[in-house]
This record gives structure tokens, sequence and C-alpha cells, in this order.
């Protein structure tokens, strides 16, 4: 046998990668034509109600000679029949969601479609799980844990810091709260517990981060005048090429942080920042905040900063959170979100 060539490894990873990729689109193919066929069934089950006066016991009848000719087919359950004149009806009127039934799979859209009833918070949830390759169980923890209204609430001075290339992705990669459930913690613990607990869980935290961050370590060093300085937690972000330095609190949040977060970015991006990422981004994480507060902190800041913060619970009760973005605020938010998501 002759022995392999010296780039044998690399040919090997080189076709590895083309089988794998040629698998996803063969996936990607065969989910939107059974996007196409429920979609279809959907509409002729909608179609026949309206014009033949179609009952309950049609379609069950209908579900049941399906189940007897497609042996081993699944997805003609009453059910599931049902969930397809839901999804045809509720889908086919609206200009920005029919675009997207073929791009993520069945049991994801119906769960989007069974916990979001706002077009807008639908269209977030079904783009981040396409752009970020969410699975079900990763979507539906998204899901419980509000991110598209704790996407849309954030805080930061992102529009007077970034370009208007770099704003859309950035609204994305900011939470007003993050849920760190995941943590064994309890109630009273140290910052020092704090960071190391999400080091011992470092893939869930950034899942809960966004799927656009990598990590790049924990009590960063930086030296002015041989004075250290450490950050906490320190990211990458893809879509932004950016360094993204997190700063932990178990306290309130205090106008100074801000100031120190600043001075952060500034050694980031003269001592760290490589000549082709983007300028640096912090991010400021505490366990609790006034928004007013942060609001006048961030206001003359050069330097893109958000703060939002944390809890160590899936749900947060709506009346512990009474402060919160006007409505018209809101609306400019949600179009912002909208911009972004279609842009990733």
């Amino acid at each position: 046998m002759n022995p392999a060539p010296t780039d044998y490894h690399q040919l090997l990873a080189a076709v590895k990668r083309r089988v794998r990729e040629a698998q996803y689109r063969a996936l990607q193919q065969v989910n939107q034509q059974q996007m196409q066929l429920y979609w279809d069934l959907g509409q002729l089950i909608a179609e026949r109600q309206q014009q033949d006066g179609w009952g309950k016991s049609v379609v069950e009848t209908l579900a049941r000679d399906l189940q007897t000719e497609f042996v081993g087919m699944s997805g003609f359950s009453v059910q599931n029949l049902w969930y397809m004149r839901q999804f045809y009806l509720e889908y086919s009127t609206n200009g920005i969601l029919q675009p997207l039934v073929g791009e993520i799979s069945w049991a994801k859209h119906i769960l989007i479609m069974s916990k979001c009833k706002d077009p807008h918070e639908r269209l977030y949830y079904t783009l981040q799980t396409r752009n970020s390759n969410w699975t079900k169980a990763v979507l539906a923890q998204q899901l419980k844990a509000q991110a598209y209204q704790k996407t849309i609430t954030a805080q930061h001075n992102f529009p007077t810091t970034l370009t208007a290339a770099q704003l859309p992705a950035a609204t994305l990669a900011l939470k007003d709260e993050y849920t760190f459930g995941f943590l064994a913690l309890a109630p009273e613990h140290s910052e020092y517990e704090l960071e190391q607990a999400l080091l011992s869980n470092v893939r869930r935290f950034l899942i809960e981060m966004g799927g656009d961050f990598t990590f790049i370590g924990n009590q960063f060093r930086l030296e002015v005048e041989g004075q250290e300085y450490f950050i906490d937690l320190l990211l990458f972000h893809r879509e932004l090429q950016c360094l993204v330095a997190v700063e932990l609190k178990i306290t309130e949040f205090q106008p100074e942080y801000a100031g120190k977060m600043n001075f952060y970015l500034s050694l980031l991006n003269e001592r760290v920042k490589k000549s082709h990422e983007q300028p640096s981004i912090g991010i400021i994480i505490c366990q609790s905040k006034q928004r007013t507060v942060v609001e006048f902190a961030l206001r003359d800041v050069n330097k893109p900063i958000g703060v939002a913060t944390y809890t160590l619970t899936d749900t947060l009760p709506a009346e512990l959170r009474p402060f919160f973005p006007s409505n018209e605020e809101l609306v400019q938010r949600l179009d912002a979100v909208t911009a972004a998501l279609r842009s990733a």
C-alpha cells in the first residue's frame, strides 16, 4: 500500500466538509418540500371549509385515510392537519412571514406559532432560529426566556457610537436581561462565584448571549503605567468582527461602571484589537438597574456600551419590571430588530 500524501489530512478535512455541506443542502430541500406540502394541505382544508362547509368530522376522516394510505409517514394526525390549516391562514396574509415558510422545520414553526401571536415576534424567532441554527430545545428555551422582548427593550448607546452598517447586528447582540437559570448559584453569591459558574457552563452562557459570540478568556489582563486591570470576560462577535468586554456586577448599576468600561474599551482598541477588526463593544451585566440612571450614564459616553441585568430564574414577573421604553421607542426598536434580522 502506498503511503498517504503529506497533505492527506487537509484533503480528508475538505472532503468531509463537502459531504456535510451536501447533506445540509439535501436536508434543506427535504424540509422545503415538506413545508410546501403542509402549506398546500392547509390551504386545501381552509378553502374547502369555506366553500363546502367542511367540518371537524371530515378532517378526522381525512387524517385517518391519509395514515392508512401512507403507512410509516408521519405528519397526518388530526392535530397536525388543523395546525396546517392554522399555519396557512395566519401566514398566507402576512407579507413578512410567508416568504420564510421553508426556512425552518415544521416542529419549530409550530412551537413559534403556538407561543407567539405578534408577527414581528414570530419573525424574530424564525430568523434567529435560521441564522443561529437553533435546535428545537434551544428555541424553546429562548421563547421561555422571552429573548424577543429582552432584545427590543435593551439599553445601550449604539445609535450614537456605531456606524449604520454595524448597528443592526449590534442591536441583536444585546438583551435587556440575561437568564442564567442553568447556574447552580445561591441567591447570595459573589462576582467571583458568578464568573466561575459561567465559565463552568460556557457553552450555555454563549447560547444565552447569542449565536455569534465566541469565548476568548476571563480576567483578561490589561496594563497601563505599571498598573494592572482585568476584564471579567472577553468575547468576540463574529458578525460585528469586534472584541466584546463583559463586566459582571452583583449589585445595582452605578454610573461609574460606564466610565470604567469606556476606559477598558479604549485600551482594547489601542493595544489588543487587530487592524482588520472593528472597535470594541462593552456589555455591563448587573443584578439590577434603574433605567433612567443608565440613560444618563451612557448619554455622553463615546464608546458603544450596553447595560443589562441577569436573573437566576427562568421567568421574571412583569410587575417587577415597571419601567420600560415608551410605545414609540419600542416601535422604533422593532423596526431596527426587523432590519437586523433581514440583513443577517
